[in-house]
């Protein structure tokens, strides 16, 4: 019950914001950027080691990217670009808040930790690859949003990982980012994988039939041949 009025009363106040913005005439994709620029300045406070800072900056920057679709669906400009241009900028956004966390950990600071680079760059790769894997199933028409660790969930992960850092280091339930990366870097990978076995079974079937196609063409092409070189022997 608790828990469903919270909800109620968060939805309430989105809704009331999105009205808002949608009567303020304002473009959504300006809000798609905006988002990014806050992006920039969470790489900047993970550069400096400002984890707990970041964390709540990432809370705004997400606030912005959910609310650049819900106007434009509001105002009804759904468009093409404004799709592909969210896309684009969240890229942007998701490798930006990486490069952040790897250059804090790569700083000649008692925090510098090989491991940890590695760990954010694998994260990273994982990352891209996760919306790319995407993008090329799509492309051949197949849905593949299959995978546990989508955008959603790698920024909630982040965000927690973040707001832990802060208090003594002895605490069994704070300074969490070097367990977040390990799960970044591993689970963004097994998504990936997922969703290449996803495609493969889904392509199985029009794989077999073009290749089965190919072979009765190549036939064809064959008989054909022996078909002409054996009129030229009669001729």
């Amino acid at each position: 019950m608790i828990s469903d009025a919270i909800g109620a009363g968060g939805k309430r106040v989105i809704d009331a914001i999105v009205r808002g913005l949608a009567r303020s005439r304002i473009n959504p994709n300006a809000l798609t950027f905006t988002g990014l620029l806050i992006n920039i300045g969470c790489g900047v406070l993970y550069g400096y080691g400002r984890f707990f800072t970041a964390g709540l900056l990432m809370i705004l920057a997400n606030f912005f990217d959910m609310l650049d679709g819900q106007v434009a669906r509001s105002r009804g400009r759904v468009t093409s670009f404004g799709a592909f241009f969210d896309s684009v900028i969240d890229r942007y956004s998701d490798v930006i808040v990486y490069v952040g966390i790897m250059v804090f950990f790569a700083r000649d600071t008692a925090a510098h930790s090989t491991l940890l680079v590695a760990l954010t760059g694998l994260a990273l790769v994982g990352s891209v690859m996760i919306s790319y894997s995407r993008a090329r199933a799509e492309s051949l028409n197949i849905a593949c949003k299959v995978g546990f660790l989508e955008r959603p969930e790698r920024v909630v992960l982040l965000i927690i990982g973040s707001l832990t850092e802060f208090g003594p280091a002895g605490n069994p339930f704070l300074h969490k980012i070097p367990q977040v990366l390990w799960v970044l870097a591993v689970l963004s990978h097994w998504t990936v994988v997922h969703r290449v076995y996803h495609t493969w079974r889904e392509m199985r079937a029009p794989d077999r039939a073009a290749v089965e196609v190919a072979r009765i063409q190549r036939e064809q092409a064959r008989e054909e041949k022996l078909v002409r070189a054996d009129y030229s022997v009669q001729s």
